[in-house]
Protein backbone atom coordinates (compact mmCIF):
# COMPACT_ATOMS: atom_id res chain seq x y z
CA UNK A 1 0.00 0.00 0.00
CA UNK A 2 2.80 2.36 0.89
CA UNK A 3 4.59 1.68 -2.40
CA UNK A 4 1.39 2.36 -4.38
CA UNK A 5 0.90 5.63 -2.55
CA UNK A 6 4.49 6.65 -3.28
CA UNK A 7 4.02 5.87 -6.97
CA UNK A 8 0.92 8.03 -7.10
CA UNK A 9 2.85 10.88 -5.47
CA UNK A 10 5.62 10.54 -8.05
CA UNK A 11 3.12 10.63 -10.90
CA UNK A 12 1.47 13.73 -9.44
CA UNK A 13 4.86 15.40 -9.07
CA UNK A 14 5.76 14.63 -12.69
CA UNK A 15 2.41 15.77 -14.01
CA UNK A 16 2.41 18.99 -16.04
CA UNK A 17 1.22 21.97 -13.94
CA UNK A 18 -2.28 23.23 -14.66
CA UNK A 19 -3.24 26.08 -16.96
CA UNK A 20 -3.53 28.74 -14.25
CA UNK A 21 -0.22 27.73 -12.66
CA UNK A 22 1.61 27.89 -15.99
CA UNK A 23 0.04 31.22 -16.88
CA UNK A 24 1.51 32.58 -13.65
CA UNK A 25 4.96 31.15 -14.45
CA UNK A 26 5.12 30.66 -18.21
CA UNK A 27 8.25 29.70 -20.16
CA UNK A 28 10.15 32.95 -20.56
CA UNK A 29 9.25 34.38 -17.15
CA UNK A 30 8.21 38.00 -16.74
CA UNK A 31 8.42 38.99 -20.41
CA UNK A 32 6.36 35.98 -21.50
CA UNK A 33 3.72 36.75 -18.86
CA UNK A 34 3.42 40.35 -20.07
CA UNK A 35 3.20 39.19 -23.68
CA UNK A 36 0.43 36.68 -22.88
CA UNK A 37 -1.59 39.46 -21.26
CA UNK A 38 -0.99 41.71 -24.28
CA UNK A 39 -2.16 38.95 -26.62
CA UNK A 40 -5.29 38.30 -24.57
CA UNK A 41 -6.25 41.99 -24.66
CA UNK A 42 -5.41 42.19 -28.36
CA UNK A 43 -7.64 39.19 -29.13
CA UNK A 44 -10.44 40.60 -26.97
CA UNK A 45 -10.45 43.69 -29.17
CA UNK A 46 -10.25 41.52 -32.28
CA UNK A 47 -13.25 39.53 -31.05
CA UNK A 48 -15.22 42.75 -30.69
CA UNK A 49 -14.46 43.85 -34.25
CA UNK A 50 -14.88 40.40 -35.82
CA UNK A 51 -18.39 40.14 -34.41
CA UNK A 52 -19.36 43.64 -35.54
CA UNK A 53 -17.50 44.40 -38.78
CA UNK A 54 -19.96 42.90 -41.30
CA UNK A 55 -22.96 44.57 -39.66
CA UNK A 56 -21.04 47.85 -39.36
CA UNK A 57 -20.15 47.91 -43.04
CA UNK A 58 -23.73 46.96 -43.96
CA UNK A 59 -25.92 49.05 -41.68
CA UNK A 60 -23.69 52.00 -40.76
CA UNK A 61 -21.55 52.51 -43.88
CA UNK A 62 -24.28 51.25 -46.23
CA UNK A 63 -22.34 48.76 -48.35
CA UNK A 64 -24.14 45.97 -50.17
CA UNK A 65 -23.27 42.29 -49.80
CA UNK A 66 -21.03 42.29 -52.87
CA UNK A 67 -19.02 45.25 -51.64
CA UNK A 68 -18.62 43.71 -48.17
CA UNK A 69 -17.40 40.46 -49.72
CA UNK A 70 -14.92 42.28 -51.96
CA UNK A 71 -13.73 44.43 -49.05
CA UNK A 72 -13.04 41.48 -46.76
CA UNK A 73 -11.63 39.32 -49.56
CA UNK A 74 -9.21 41.99 -50.74
CA UNK A 75 -8.10 42.70 -47.19
CA UNK A 76 -7.50 38.98 -46.64
CA UNK A 77 -5.25 38.90 -49.70
CA UNK A 78 -3.35 41.93 -48.39
CA UNK A 79 -2.92 40.15 -45.07
CA UNK A 80 -0.98 37.37 -46.79
CA UNK A 81 1.97 39.74 -47.13
CA UNK A 82 2.02 40.51 -43.41
CA UNK A 83 3.80 37.34 -42.26
CA UNK A 84 6.74 37.31 -44.71
CA UNK A 85 7.17 41.06 -44.34
CA UNK A 86 7.36 40.73 -40.57
CA UNK A 87 9.82 37.85 -40.84
CA UNK A 88 12.02 39.79 -43.26
CA UNK A 89 12.10 42.86 -41.02
CA UNK A 90 12.72 40.78 -37.89
CA UNK A 91 16.01 39.62 -39.39
CA UNK A 92 17.15 43.25 -39.37
CA UNK A 93 15.31 45.12 -36.62
CA UNK A 94 14.30 44.40 -33.00
CA UNK A 95 11.15 42.30 -32.75
CA UNK A 96 9.86 44.30 -29.79
CA UNK A 97 9.95 47.59 -31.72
CA UNK A 98 8.37 46.01 -34.79
CA UNK A 99 5.52 44.55 -32.73
CA UNK A 100 4.81 47.90 -31.10
CA UNK A 101 4.75 49.43 -34.59
CA UNK A 102 2.30 46.77 -35.82
CA UNK A 103 -0.07 47.50 -32.92
CA UNK A 104 0.10 51.25 -33.53
CA UNK A 105 -0.43 50.75 -37.27
CA UNK A 106 -3.64 48.85 -36.55
CA UNK A 107 -4.67 51.51 -34.04
CA UNK A 108 -4.41 54.28 -36.65
CA UNK A 109 -6.13 52.24 -39.38
CA UNK A 110 -9.03 51.32 -37.11
CA UNK A 111 -9.54 54.91 -35.97
CA UNK A 112 -9.74 55.94 -39.64
CA UNK A 113 -12.83 53.72 -39.96
CA UNK A 114 -14.66 56.21 -37.75
CA UNK A 115 -14.42 58.88 -40.45
CA UNK A 116 -13.93 56.99 -43.75
CA UNK A 117 -17.15 56.01 -45.51
CA UNK A 118 -16.13 55.91 -49.18
CA UNK A 119 -15.68 52.35 -50.47
CA UNK A 120 -12.55 53.20 -52.46
CA UNK A 121 -10.88 54.55 -49.32
CA UNK A 122 -12.14 51.73 -47.13
CA UNK A 123 -10.27 49.17 -49.25
CA UNK A 124 -6.73 50.34 -48.32
CA UNK A 125 -7.70 51.11 -44.71
CA UNK A 126 -9.09 47.62 -44.03
CA UNK A 127 -6.22 46.07 -46.02
CA UNK A 128 -3.66 47.81 -43.78
CA UNK A 129 -5.55 46.55 -40.72
CA UNK A 130 -5.30 42.94 -41.92
CA UNK A 131 -1.66 43.41 -42.91
CA UNK A 132 -0.91 44.60 -39.38
CA UNK A 133 -2.88 41.71 -37.88
CA UNK A 134 -0.86 39.05 -39.69
CA UNK A 135 2.44 40.85 -39.05
CA UNK A 136 1.64 41.14 -35.33
CA UNK A 137 0.85 37.42 -35.04
CA UNK A 138 4.15 36.47 -36.69
CA UNK A 139 6.12 38.87 -34.49
CA UNK A 140 4.40 37.50 -31.39
CA UNK A 141 5.46 34.02 -32.45
CA UNK A 142 9.06 35.13 -32.97
CA UNK A 143 9.14 36.91 -29.62
CA UNK A 144 7.68 33.86 -27.89
CA UNK A 145 10.11 31.38 -29.38
CA UNK A 146 13.08 33.54 -28.49
CA UNK A 147 12.11 33.98 -24.83
CA UNK A 148 10.66 30.47 -24.34
CA UNK A 149 13.48 28.56 -26.05
CA UNK A 150 12.95 24.81 -26.12
CA UNK A 151 9.63 25.17 -24.27
CA UNK A 152 8.14 27.11 -27.18
CA UNK A 153 5.37 24.51 -27.66
CA UNK A 154 4.18 25.00 -24.06
CA UNK A 155 4.21 28.75 -24.55
CA UNK A 156 2.19 28.34 -27.75
CA UNK A 157 -0.42 26.31 -25.87
CA UNK A 158 -0.68 29.00 -23.19
CA UNK A 159 -0.89 31.65 -25.89
CA UNK A 160 -3.75 29.92 -27.68
CA UNK A 161 -5.66 29.34 -24.45
CA UNK A 162 -5.40 32.95 -23.32
CA UNK A 163 -6.06 34.29 -26.82
CA UNK A 164 -9.22 32.19 -27.23
CA UNK A 165 -10.46 33.32 -23.84
CA UNK A 166 -9.85 36.92 -24.86
CA UNK A 167 -11.57 36.42 -28.21
CA UNK A 168 -14.64 34.95 -26.54
CA UNK A 169 -14.74 37.86 -24.08
CA UNK A 170 -14.58 40.32 -26.97
CA UNK A 171 -17.38 38.58 -28.86
CA UNK A 172 -19.52 38.71 -25.71
CA UNK A 173 -18.88 42.43 -25.28
CA UNK A 174 -19.73 42.99 -28.94
CA UNK A 175 -23.12 41.37 -28.40
CA UNK A 176 -24.04 44.22 -26.07
CA UNK A 177 -23.22 46.86 -28.68
CA UNK A 178 -24.96 44.91 -31.43
CA UNK A 179 -28.09 44.70 -29.28
CA UNK A 180 -28.14 48.52 -29.05
CA UNK A 181 -27.52 48.75 -32.79
CA UNK A 182 -26.99 52.51 -33.12
CA UNK A 183 -24.16 54.24 -35.00
CA UNK A 184 -22.76 55.44 -31.68
CA UNK A 185 -22.76 51.89 -30.31
CA UNK A 186 -20.79 50.65 -33.32
CA UNK A 187 -18.31 53.49 -32.89
CA UNK A 188 -17.83 52.48 -29.24
CA UNK A 189 -17.03 48.94 -30.39
CA UNK A 190 -14.42 50.26 -32.84
CA UNK A 191 -12.86 52.42 -30.13
CA UNK A 192 -12.78 49.39 -27.80
CA UNK A 193 -10.79 47.45 -30.39
CA UNK A 194 -8.48 50.43 -30.93
CA UNK A 195 -7.95 50.73 -27.17
CA UNK A 196 -6.92 47.07 -27.02
CA UNK A 197 -4.15 47.78 -29.56
CA UNK A 198 -2.95 50.79 -27.57
CA UNK A 199 -2.81 48.84 -24.31
CA UNK A 200 -1.11 45.90 -26.04
CA UNK A 201 1.56 48.23 -27.45
CA UNK A 202 2.13 49.70 -23.98
CA UNK A 203 2.53 46.22 -22.50
CA UNK A 204 4.98 45.14 -25.20
CA UNK A 205 6.98 48.30 -24.49
CA UNK A 206 7.47 47.00 -20.92
CA UNK A 207 9.13 43.80 -22.13
CA UNK A 208 12.80 43.37 -22.94
CA UNK A 209 14.07 42.64 -26.43
CA UNK A 210 14.96 38.95 -26.81
CA UNK A 211 18.57 38.22 -27.71
CA UNK A 212 19.53 37.28 -31.26
CA UNK A 213 18.67 38.55 -34.72
CA UNK A 214 16.82 36.08 -36.93
CA UNK A 215 17.19 33.38 -34.27
CA UNK A 216 14.25 31.66 -32.62
CA UNK A 217 16.25 30.45 -29.65
CA UNK A 218 18.78 32.91 -28.30
CA UNK A 219 22.36 31.80 -28.92
CA UNK A 220 24.36 30.37 -26.09
CA UNK A 221 26.97 32.83 -24.82
CA UNK A 222 30.58 31.87 -25.06
CA UNK A 223 31.04 32.39 -21.34
CA UNK A 224 28.77 29.93 -19.61
CA UNK A 225 29.56 31.46 -16.21
CA UNK A 226 28.26 34.84 -17.36
CA UNK A 227 24.99 33.26 -18.45
CA UNK A 228 24.67 31.41 -15.19
CA UNK A 229 25.26 34.57 -13.19
CA UNK A 230 22.49 36.38 -15.02
CA UNK A 231 24.82 38.99 -16.50
CA UNK A 232 23.43 40.79 -19.56
CA UNK A 233 24.57 39.45 -22.89
CA UNK A 234 25.02 41.71 -25.90
CA UNK A 235 22.69 40.99 -28.83
CA UNK A 236 24.12 38.93 -31.62
CA UNK A 237 24.73 40.94 -34.78
CA UNK A 238 22.55 40.13 -37.79
CA UNK A 239 23.96 37.28 -39.83
CA UNK A 240 22.99 36.70 -43.43
CA UNK A 241 21.24 33.33 -43.71
CA UNK A 242 19.59 31.32 -46.45
CA UNK A 243 16.39 32.59 -48.02
CA UNK A 244 13.17 30.60 -47.57
CA UNK A 245 12.13 31.58 -51.10
CA UNK A 246 15.02 29.54 -52.52
CA UNK A 247 14.48 26.57 -50.22
CA UNK A 248 12.22 24.21 -52.15
CA UNK A 249 11.93 21.78 -49.27
CA UNK A 250 10.65 24.43 -46.88
CA UNK A 251 8.36 25.95 -49.50
CA UNK A 252 6.90 22.46 -50.00
CA UNK A 253 6.17 22.35 -46.28
CA UNK A 254 4.46 25.77 -46.42
CA UNK A 255 2.40 24.75 -49.46
CA UNK A 256 1.25 21.51 -47.83
CA UNK A 257 0.49 23.38 -44.61
CA UNK A 258 -2.25 25.40 -46.34
CA UNK A 259 -4.79 22.50 -46.41
CA UNK A 260 -3.65 21.61 -42.88
CA UNK A 261 -5.35 24.85 -41.78
CA UNK A 262 -8.75 24.14 -43.36
CA UNK A 263 -10.29 23.31 -39.99
CA UNK A 264 -10.62 27.07 -39.47
CA UNK A 265 -12.88 27.56 -42.50
CA UNK A 266 -14.75 24.31 -41.88
CA UNK A 267 -15.73 25.41 -38.38
CA UNK A 268 -16.39 29.09 -39.05
CA UNK A 269 -18.03 28.85 -42.48
CA UNK A 270 -18.60 25.29 -43.65
CA UNK A 271 -20.57 23.89 -40.72
CA UNK A 272 -22.88 26.92 -40.22
CA UNK A 273 -23.67 27.26 -43.94
CA UNK A 274 -24.18 23.50 -44.30
CA UNK A 275 -26.60 23.60 -41.35
CA UNK A 276 -28.63 26.42 -42.89
CA UNK A 277 -28.68 25.19 -46.49
CA UNK A 278 -28.78 21.39 -46.32
CA UNK A 279 -30.05 20.17 -42.93
CA UNK A 280 -33.14 20.45 -40.72
CA UNK A 281 -31.10 21.37 -37.65
CA UNK A 282 -32.26 24.54 -35.85
CA UNK A 283 -30.39 27.74 -36.66
CA UNK A 284 -30.08 28.44 -32.93
CA UNK A 285 -27.42 25.72 -32.85
CA UNK A 286 -24.85 27.87 -34.70
CA UNK A 287 -23.53 29.81 -31.66
CA UNK A 288 -22.86 26.47 -29.96
CA UNK A 289 -20.11 25.74 -32.47
CA UNK A 290 -18.11 28.76 -31.31
CA UNK A 291 -18.75 27.92 -27.67
CA UNK A 292 -17.55 24.33 -28.18
CA UNK A 293 -14.43 25.51 -29.97
CA UNK A 294 -13.52 28.16 -27.42
CA UNK A 295 -14.07 25.98 -24.34
CA UNK A 296 -12.20 22.96 -25.74
CA UNK A 297 -9.21 25.05 -26.87
CA UNK A 298 -8.92 26.79 -23.50
CA UNK A 299 -9.26 23.54 -21.54
CA UNK A 300 -7.38 21.05 -23.74
CA UNK A 301 -4.67 22.91 -25.67
CA UNK A 302 -2.08 22.55 -22.91
CA UNK A 303 -2.79 18.82 -22.52
CA UNK A 304 -2.55 18.16 -26.24
CA UNK A 305 0.73 20.08 -26.42
CA UNK A 306 2.15 18.02 -23.55
CA UNK A 307 1.55 14.85 -25.60
CA UNK A 308 3.10 16.24 -28.79
CA UNK A 309 6.64 17.11 -27.76
CA UNK A 310 9.36 17.46 -30.37
CA UNK A 311 9.28 17.69 -34.15
CA UNK A 312 8.87 13.95 -34.82
CA UNK A 313 5.75 13.69 -32.71
CA UNK A 314 4.53 16.88 -34.39
CA UNK A 315 4.95 15.15 -37.76
CA UNK A 316 2.86 12.27 -36.42
CA UNK A 317 0.20 14.74 -35.29
CA UNK A 318 -0.10 15.95 -38.90
CA UNK A 319 -1.26 12.49 -39.98
CA UNK A 320 -3.73 12.40 -37.09
CA UNK A 321 -4.99 15.81 -38.21
CA UNK A 322 -5.81 14.38 -41.63
CA UNK A 323 -7.68 11.40 -40.15
CA UNK A 324 -9.67 13.63 -37.79
CA UNK A 325 -10.62 15.97 -40.63
CA UNK A 326 -11.73 13.00 -42.75
CA UNK A 327 -14.09 11.77 -40.02
CA UNK A 328 -15.37 15.33 -39.50
CA UNK A 329 -16.16 15.68 -43.21
CA UNK A 330 -17.87 12.24 -43.23
CA UNK A 331 -20.19 13.40 -40.44
CA UNK A 332 -21.03 16.55 -42.37
CA UNK A 333 -21.78 14.48 -45.47
CA UNK A 334 -24.16 12.29 -43.45
CA UNK A 335 -25.93 15.17 -41.64
CA UNK A 336 -28.59 15.91 -44.33
CA UNK A 337 -29.78 12.27 -44.37
CA UNK A 338 -31.38 12.43 -40.92
CA UNK A 339 -33.97 14.59 -39.24
CA UNK A 340 -33.39 17.63 -37.06
CA UNK A 341 -32.09 15.68 -34.06
CA UNK A 342 -29.77 13.44 -36.06
CA UNK A 343 -28.44 16.40 -38.05
CA UNK A 344 -27.86 18.39 -34.86
CA UNK A 345 -25.91 15.53 -33.30
CA UNK A 346 -23.81 15.05 -36.45
CA UNK A 347 -23.03 18.78 -36.71
CA UNK A 348 -22.10 19.09 -33.05
CA UNK A 349 -19.83 16.05 -33.33
CA UNK A 350 -18.27 17.56 -36.46
CA UNK A 351 -17.60 20.79 -34.53
CA UNK A 352 -15.85 18.78 -31.80
CA UNK A 353 -13.71 16.97 -34.38
CA UNK A 354 -12.86 20.21 -36.20
CA UNK A 355 -11.71 21.62 -32.87
CA UNK A 356 -9.66 18.47 -32.18
CA UNK A 357 -8.01 18.94 -35.57
CA UNK A 358 -7.29 22.57 -34.68
CA UNK A 359 -5.67 21.52 -31.39
CA UNK A 360 -3.31 19.16 -33.23
CA UNK A 361 -2.64 21.58 -36.08
CA UNK A 362 -1.68 24.41 -33.73
CA UNK A 363 1.04 22.20 -32.23
CA UNK A 364 2.28 20.47 -35.38
CA UNK A 365 2.41 23.52 -37.67
CA UNK A 366 4.14 25.61 -35.01
CA UNK A 367 6.74 23.00 -34.08
CA UNK A 368 7.52 21.93 -37.64
CA UNK A 369 7.75 25.51 -38.92
CA UNK A 370 10.49 26.13 -36.35
CA UNK A 371 12.26 22.77 -36.52
CA UNK A 372 12.40 22.54 -40.32
CA UNK A 373 13.99 25.99 -40.69
CA UNK A 374 17.75 26.60 -40.50
CA UNK A 375 18.53 28.16 -37.16
CA UNK A 376 20.41 31.19 -38.46
CA UNK A 377 17.43 32.44 -40.54
CA UNK A 378 14.38 31.29 -38.63
CA UNK A 379 12.77 34.73 -38.50
CA UNK A 380 12.43 34.98 -42.28
CA UNK A 381 11.51 31.29 -42.53
CA UNK A 382 8.74 31.63 -39.96
CA UNK A 383 7.49 34.66 -41.84
CA UNK A 384 7.14 32.48 -44.93
CA UNK A 385 5.45 29.73 -42.90
CA UNK A 386 2.88 32.21 -41.62
CA UNK A 387 1.60 32.62 -45.18
CA UNK A 388 -0.06 29.18 -45.00
CA UNK A 389 -2.71 30.34 -42.57
CA UNK A 390 -3.21 33.64 -44.40
CA UNK A 391 -3.67 31.92 -47.77
CA UNK A 392 -6.14 29.47 -46.23
CA UNK A 393 -8.18 32.31 -44.76
CA UNK A 394 -8.52 33.80 -48.26
CA UNK A 395 -8.91 30.62 -50.33
CA UNK A 396 -10.60 28.31 -47.81
CA UNK A 397 -14.03 30.01 -47.80
CA UNK A 398 -14.05 30.08 -51.62
CA UNK A 399 -13.14 26.39 -51.76
CA UNK A 400 -15.90 25.41 -49.36
CA UNK A 401 -18.67 27.54 -50.83
CA UNK A 402 -17.68 27.29 -54.48
CA UNK A 403 -16.73 23.63 -54.77
CA UNK A 404 -17.22 21.46 -51.69
CA UNK A 405 -20.74 22.52 -50.68
CA UNK A 406 -21.85 22.87 -54.29
CA UNK A 407 -20.99 19.18 -54.82
CA UNK A 408 -23.11 18.15 -51.83
CA UNK A 409 -22.16 15.26 -49.50
CA UNK A 410 -19.69 13.91 -52.06
CA UNK A 411 -17.81 17.21 -51.87
CA UNK A 412 -17.22 16.78 -48.14
CA UNK A 413 -15.99 13.21 -48.62
CA UNK A 414 -13.61 14.36 -51.36
CA UNK A 415 -12.31 17.19 -49.18
CA UNK A 416 -11.71 14.91 -46.20
CA UNK A 417 -9.94 12.29 -48.33
CA UNK A 418 -7.74 14.96 -49.96
CA UNK A 419 -6.70 16.47 -46.61
CA UNK A 420 -5.99 13.01 -45.17
CA UNK A 421 -3.84 12.08 -48.16
CA UNK A 422 -1.92 15.36 -48.12
CA UNK A 423 -1.33 15.00 -44.39
CA UNK A 424 0.52 11.74 -45.04
CA UNK A 425 2.63 13.47 -47.69
CA UNK A 426 3.39 16.30 -45.24
CA UNK A 427 4.36 13.82 -42.51
CA UNK A 428 6.72 11.93 -44.78
CA UNK A 429 8.34 15.06 -46.21
CA UNK A 430 8.78 16.55 -42.73
CA UNK A 431 10.47 13.43 -41.37
CA UNK A 432 12.84 13.34 -44.34
CA UNK A 433 13.82 16.98 -43.85
CA UNK A 434 14.33 16.43 -40.11
CA UNK A 435 16.67 13.54 -40.90
CA UNK A 436 18.58 15.71 -43.39
CA UNK A 437 18.92 18.58 -40.90
CA UNK A 438 20.09 16.19 -38.19
CA UNK A 439 22.70 14.68 -40.52
CA UNK A 440 24.06 18.04 -41.66
CA UNK A 441 25.93 18.97 -38.42
CA UNK A 442 27.39 15.47 -38.18
CA UNK A 443 28.65 15.71 -41.77
CA UNK A 444 30.15 19.14 -41.11
CA UNK A 445 31.91 17.90 -37.98
CA UNK A 446 33.29 14.84 -39.78
CA UNK A 447 34.77 16.90 -42.61
CA UNK A 448 36.13 19.70 -40.41
CA UNK A 449 39.96 19.91 -40.23
CA UNK A 450 41.53 18.53 -37.09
Amino acid sequence: MRRGGENRKVRRAEREPGLVAQLRRPPGGRDARIMLLAQALDRAGTGVWAAACVLYFTFVIGLDAGQVGLLLGASGVAGIAGSPLAGHLADRFPVRSLLIGAHLLRLVALCLLLVVTDFALLLPVVAVTHLGDRAAKTLEMLFATRVAGDRRATYQALSRSSANAGYALGAGLAAIGLAVGTRGAYHVLILADALSFLVAAALVWRTREPRGFGLVTAPEPADGDAAASGAPVAPTAPVAGPSPWRDRGYLRFVLLDIPMNLDDSILAIGIPLWLVSRTDAPHELIPAFLVINTVLVVVLQLRVTARVRGPRRAAGAVALYGLTTLVCCALLAAAPAGGAWAASAALLAAAVLATAAELMRSVSSWELAVSLAPRQARASYLGAAGMAQSVQKSAGPLLLTGAVMAAGPAGWIALGAAVAGLSLVQRRASLRRLDALAAAPATTAATAPA
